[in-house]
């Protein structure tokens, strides 16, 4: 868990390169067990391989990458790792 972050924020915000962890969901039962399914748990490091700024990206979770719709990004709650 991060020892120390800043505010919650979605992972469609984090920036290619950084890591952050994730806390919850936003809106429904049907995409958290999705993601849940991918590896997206509470407590989960993610890191951003792949954020243009719009249309799909690109991240590393549990040592997978698994590419991601903007919105289901935008669903994920998460804290930015500070090192």
């Amino acid at each position: 868990m991060p020892s120390k972050s800043i505010s919650s924020l979605s992972l469609a915000e984090i920036h290619v390169g950084e890591s952050a962890f994730v806390l919850s969901f936003s809106n429904g039962h049907g995409i958290a067990g999705r993601l849940t399914s991918l590896g997206f748990t509470p407590g989960a490091e993610v890191q951003m391989t792949q954020n243009f700024g719009s249309g799909p990206l690109i991240v590393t979770v549990r040592g997978t990458r698994v590419a991601l719709g903007r919105g289901e990004a935008a669903k994920i709650c998460v804290e930015r790792r500070l090192e």
